[in-house]
């Protein structure tokens, strides 16, 4: 992948076409979140916790076949919510002198000076496209910043607990989920005092509730999959 600096001398004509679809990278069951963003993300997505050696990390379940991604409608999410990590489309999050800055991916297909959105205005500031880019990237960068603290805070609250998804569809598909944590319900209602007062000071209580909430989306990606094998 061949990345440059985002800059409106270099970039001024250039536009980026704002589409969805398995060339750019959409088509998976699963992708990844941010703390920064769980409490969006948990109003469409069943959320996942993960536990690798580098430490955790959480995704929003999008579909139960490979590279099935059940919010995927042709080159559009039909979700109220995408994840920071496509809503960005092709740029990313550079450091340079010690900065964050926004590098552009030159290798995209959506990437081009003929269609699409503007990235700056003809007078050299920021188009709105690139605002929309801008958000997308603060999100990414504050969420992995905070994912450390997060996962800390709900080890040391003993709220982690292995869960094992067994789904089923109809009598032809079934699946079985496993490997994955989430929150334990019990445990957090249990919370209290000292422990309940740390959790919800340093915003980590509504991320833990956003989580176990997020489950109940099972039932909403089981009707898109049975909806999508009726078509």
């Amino acid at each position: 992948m061949a990345t440059a600096l985002l800059n409106n001398i270099d970039h001024g004509g250039w536009r980026v076409a704002i589409r969805h679809g398995a060339d750019v990278g959409d088509a998976v069951n699963q992708m990844l979140l941010v703390p920064t963003e769980f409490v969006a993300a948990q109003r469409e997505y069943p959320i996942l916790l993960r536990h690798r050696q580098d430490g955790w990390t959480a995704t929003a379940l999008l579909g139960l076949d490979r590279d099935e991604n059940l919010f995927l409608d042709t080159d559009r999410w039909s979700s109220r919510y995408v994840p920071a990590v496509r809503r960005r489309g092709p740029f990313l999050i550079g450091v340079e002198d010690g900065d964050p800055k926004i590098r552009i991916d030159l290798d995209d297909p959506r990437v081009g000076t003929t269609e699409g959105q503007p990235l700056f205005l003809p007078h050299g500031g920021e188009a709105p496209y690139l605002a929309y880019v801008r958000d997308a990237l603060a999100t990414l960068h504050a969420g992995v910043e905070a994912a450390p603290a997060v996962y800390a805070a709900f080890a040391r609250a003993a709220l982690l607990a292995p869960v094992r998804l067994d789904i089923t569809v109809d009598e032809h598909h079934c699946y079985l989920i496993e490997d994955c944590w989430t929150i334990d319900s019990a445990r957090l209602a249990a919370i209290e005092g000292a422990e309940l007062a740390r959790l919800h000071a340093d915003g980590h209580l509504i991320l833990a509730f956003a989580i176990v909430a997020s489950l109940g989306n099972v039932e909403h990606l089981i009707e898109r999959k049975r909806l999508a094998l009726r078509t």
